[in-house]
């Protein structure tokens, strides 16, 4: 067992709070179907990413207005919740996360971050980033330093937990330390992070009185 203090906990949305992976490869497989693409290609670049990114690399050799695609993606994706879950752990460690204290950085809209959120009965944080108000997405940190800002706390202060690649690099960019979760990628593909758990389950939360600042240090045991 390790332990980690922190004053916030800045999470990715899709593979850390919520599974919506049968979502995002449902889409991005009839996506690359209808335009005669490699979805396996696809799929390896997609996770973590903003969808304008991802067509950035995969579909910029097509006669294609790519945000209109990217519109296009998004709608369908808010348009679906049919298998969409909770990753283990999540409730359980949002509501026990005063509000002020946790924020969420995600490379989905706003309407398909708070479409998941309420499909699967989780709360909306009062911090919420998402795809349009950043100019970079991940692996650049914009989106994380924006979160910290919000809270009112440097980087070094939030620890952020991610699922993949890109979202790990662009907190440590940062300047924040990450724990990574498995559920969508393996183990080896996230060897950059502080630290690496199965999921939220594996994670215990406590509160500590901080004598240097009004708040509480939030201190995650990782098992």
């Amino acid at each position: 067992m390790q332990e980690i203090s922190c004053q916030a906990i800045v999470f990715d949305l899709d593979g850390v709070l919520v599974d919506s992976t049968v979502i995002v490869e449902r889409h991005w497989r009839m996506w690359a179907a209808q335009h005669g693409l490699d979805s396996e290609f696809i799929l390896a670049r997609a996770h973590g990413r903003r969808t304008i990114d991802t067509l950035r690399t995969v579909a910029s050799h097509l006669n294609l207005d790519l945000e209109q695609e990217a519109a296009l993606l998004e709608k369908r994706e808010v348009e679906d919740t049919e298998g969409l879950i909770t990753v283990p752990g999540a409730v359980e460690l949002l509501l026990a996360l005063p509000g002020h204290s946790w924020a969420i950085v995600t490379s989905g809209s706003r309407m398909l971050a708070t479409t998941r959120l309420r499909a699967v009965g989780l709360p909306i944080p009062q911090t919420l980033v998402t795809a349009e108000e950043v100019y970079l997405g991940k692996p650049h940190p914009e989106g994380y330093l924006k979160a910290s800002a919000l809270l009112g706390l440097e980087p070094q202060n939030c620890l952020v937990i991610e699922d993949a690649p890109a979202g790990i690099q662009a907190a440590h960019a940062a300047g924040s330390r990450v724990i990574g979760v498995t559920t969508t990628f393996p183990v080896a593909d996230l060897d950059e992070a502080d630290f690496v758990v199965p999921s939220l389950a594996s994670l215990h939360l406590a509160f500590t009185e901080n004598g240097t600042t009004p708040t509480p240090l939030l201190t995650l045991s990782v098992f």
